[in-house]
């Protein structure tokens, strides 16, 4: 082949317009792949007969949350997780036709990564990513094999990102709460929300969002709370549970002993907070273009509506993903422990994040599939988990190293403001 031919197909792969035709196709290929695996991979029981266990007692009256319980144990998920598997539960005939459940988590499956690739076309992404969003192994098993709830969460999340990059702020906050309300660890992605919307918006409207979100809580936990409050919330949201270490994903390297230890709970509580701090003050705060003391103060003051309109404006599509999925990340690499369904909110945003690294494409495809290989290793072993801990300190390091000077976002504005003088002319 030609250098002028590798030169042409380098640069189409690297120009975001070509994901627009690049798009259909995937996605038409993985609509063929997920029936294939539907049709010919044997369903995994984990959790869903425990799901259906539970929003049965649900639906035949019972109201007190720390009554409600399964095959697994207590109900631990909040209460929009309780709404959405009550629909199933009536939709498969008792959670019993697992061939319509599957049917239906892979239209979610299909929706989602359409969403996840308008996603990344608004961020202006490159195509050469694109293929690494379908070709997850351990993706397709967590919602065709096991259907877990984290599914529903995951998109709910991508939904608000959408939302959020398309500047309609009071559906990204919904679709948030929704998501929240359905498993709480999209509780992750909650400092980056704030800081994005403070930037965004005027804090009377920021505070309105927040309180949008709590008006969310509250509405769907309303069934639960009205009868026992303190065990909706105790059992919903439950900071203090205690996971086995044989299931751990991400830290089993370490010894038991360690591992269930408060020190390290504690050293791993102080790594997140310092990590969101420095995010905060170094990079989600860019568009403010201010330090952390100036921009903390700047909210108890006025802004004059001129300095506001500048900043909001910087307020990109990019920045938005980048600021909401490296919060996720941050968290990811900081929690003490990580089960296989977790995945569901690494697997799409690692090219993203590695992209925002400013890896060369080699290297993001290397990071992803040892990323890829460690989550499908069951079960995990000193390596794997290793690799799962590196890979999630490569993501959040290298973002943080990579949008220092933000670049990206200042090309795309110049593009976009050139594409606007030459529509002018």
């Amino acid at each position: 082949m030609a250098a002028s031919d590798m030169e042409y197909y380098s640069r189409a792969a690297r120009n975001p317009a070509h994901a627009q035709w690049l798009s259909p196709l995937l996605l038409g290929a993985e609509a063929c792949l997920c029936a294939f695996i539907i049709l010919k991979v044997p369903y995994t029981e984990i959790d869903w007969e425990a799901y259906m266990q539970q929003v049965s007692q649900y639906l035949d009256g019972e109201r007190d949350y720390t009554l409600i319980k399964g095959g697994t144990g207590p109900l631990v998920y909040p209460a929009g997780h309780v709404f959405i598997y009550s629909m199933l539960f009536k939709l498969t005939e008792g959670g019993k036709n697992i061939l319509v459940a599957q049917a239906i988590f892979a239209w979610l499956y299909l929706a989602i990564l359409t969403l996840v690739m308008a996603c990344y076309r608004m961020a202006k992404a490159p195509p050469y990513l694109f293929p690494l969003l379908v070709l997850s192994k351990r993706l397709h098993s967590i919602f065709l094999l096991r259907l877990f709830n984290d599914c529903f969460a995951v998109g709910f999340l991508f939904i608000a990102i959408f939302a959020y990059q398309r500047r309609i702020w009071t559906v990204g906050s919904v679709a948030y709460s929704f998501g929240v309300g359905t498993k709480m660890s999209l509780l992750l992605a909650a400092p980056a929300i704030a800081v994005i919307l403070l930037q965004a918006l005027p804090v009377r409207r920021a505070l309105n969002a927040a309180f949008l979100m709590a008006q969310v809580q509250i509405t769907i936990a309303w069934p639960f709370i009205t009868v026992n409050p303190r065990g909706y919330l105790s059992r919903a949201f439950e900071f203090s549970r205690q996971f086995l270490y044989k299931w751990t994903v991400n830290w089993r390297f370490l010894d038991e002993k360690t591992f269930l230890s408060r020190e390290f709970t504690i050293l791993l509580l102080l790594a997140h907070l310092a990590l969101l701090l420095l995010y905060t003050a170094t990079r989600w705060i860019k568009p403010s273009h201010q330090s952390l003391p100036e921009f903390i103060s700047g909210l108890w003051r006025s802004r004059p509506l001129l300095v506001h309109q500048q900043i909001s404006l910087r307020v990109k599509p990019t920045h938005i993903m980048t600021s909401v999925l490296s919060a996720m990340a941050i968290g990811l690499l900081c929690a003490r422990s990580l089960h296989y369904q977790f995945y569901a909110y690494i697997a799409w945003a690692t090219p993203f994040l590695l992209w925002r690294a400013n890896l060369h494409p080699i290297a993001i495809y290397m990071v992803w599939a040892v990323q890829e290989w460690a989550w499908n290793v069951y079960p995990s072993t000193n390596a794997s988990s290793a690799a799962v801990v590196g890979c999630l300190l490569i993501q959040v390091l290298g973002v943080w190293w990579g949008t220092a000077d933000d670049t990206l976002e200042q090309d795309l504005s110049a593009a976009e403001q050139n594409r606007g003088d030459r529509r002018a002319d």
